[in-house]
């Protein structure tokens, strides 16, 4: 009985290997979204290339007015133009590729390329919230310990704000990149997406996911859940704290209803797109890829619009770039 046992032991192991031989592992990629358009898909080039010129210009003068004048070096500024850094690099990754690819049907990505794409965008999109709570804590400094502002804001006492949240950042980030790398893709290679996202490649893979969805879910319960409850709870403190002094709520108004408005506008948009992955009854598929694109993208647009017409100081400026600008075009050259 013993031989027999044997024999088909190596039987059993010579089948499930010639199973995996047969097995095709997809390292190639398509990138298929919006496909349902069909003929009409190349007109997306159009809204999707305004979108990506709004976002160069907008946040490249705001990063240029920061940066020039010398007047805008504080905290604050140097905030949001570490806002409009983040906004002008995703649009950078992704967007020409998208564009490529409803011109000239370019959709072809390798895993790795693949791979390297999401750690970035997911990496640079994970400071968009990141960067909220460190200007929810410098308007709580600026308005609840006034006196105490400078000091608390200077970058050596600072940093025990930022160190552990990029840290937190990167480690959460590489996680899910790691284990979607690790996945076997034997089933199809066409991923439903404009751009490498998490969740549109997990799909493709064969065998449990649980794990991958799993640190997906944590990762959005750490980072954006977890920012916008701690930057919410310190505007109640903040509002709170102008009310209880008999304060003039004014100004606290002016200098903390723009963050708001960015933060709203940035958690609608974040859970609309998570929940169309989520919820798929009904839902064709290129509205999630909308969603999950505009969750990227659209931020980048709004930002830095919204920064420089609310912050009087940053607008100024602004126009008086603007103004130089048409004053050289106009004069004469001898």
């Amino acid at each position: 009985m013993a031989p027999k046992t044997g024999s088909g032991n190596i039987t059993k192991r010579s089948n499930e290997e010639g199973r995996m031989e047969n097995v095709s592992l997809h390292t190639h990629f398509v990138l298929d979204g919006f496909s349902e358009l069909g003929v009409l898909r190349p007109v997306l080039f159009i809204p999707f290339f305004i979108m990506f010129v709004v976002a160069l210009s907008a946040n490249s003068m705001l990063l240029y007015v920061v940066i020039s004048q010398r007047s805008l070096h504080s905290p604050m500024y140097i905030l949001i133009a570490g806002m409009a850094c983040v906004d002008l690099s995703v649009p950078l990754v992704i967007v020409p590729n998208m564009l490529l690819s409803f011109l000239f049907d370019w959709r072809g990505i390798s895993l790795i390329g693949c791979l390297v794409q999401m750690h970035f965008i997911h990496f640079v999109a994970s400071f968009q919230s990141t960067l909220l709570v460190w200007m929810a804590l410098d308007r709580y400094f600026a308005i609840c310990t006034p006196l105490y502002y400078h000091e608390r804001m200077a970058l050596p006492r600072f940093l025990k704000f930022i160190i552990p949240l990029v840290v937190r950042n990167v480690f959460l980030v590489t996680l899910f990149v790691c284990l979607a790398g690790s996945l076997s893709f034997c089933a199809s290679n066409v991923m439903n997406h404009c751009f490498c996202e998490h969740m549109a490649l997990v799909e493709l893979a064969c065998g449990s996911t649980a794990i991958n969805n799993l640190a997906g879910l944590l990762t959005i319960f750490l980072n954006p859940v977890a920012d916008f409850v701690f930057i919410a709870a310190s505007y109640v403190v903040i509002f709170s704290s102008v009310l209880k002094s008999n304060r003039s709520g004014v100004k606290a108004l002016h200098t903390c209803i723009t963050h708001i408005v960015v933060i709203t506008v940035s958690l609608t948009i974040a859970l609309v797109a998570f929940l169309s992955y989520r919820i798929r009854n009904g839902l064709p598929a290129a509205i999630r890829v909308f969603f999950s694109t505009m969750y990227v993208l659209f931020p980048s647009c709004f930002n830095p619009i919204i920064y420089g017409i609310r912050t009087a100081e940053i607008r100024q400026h602004i126009l008086k770039t603007l103004t130089c600008c048409r004053f050289v075009q106009t004069v004469p050259h001898s």
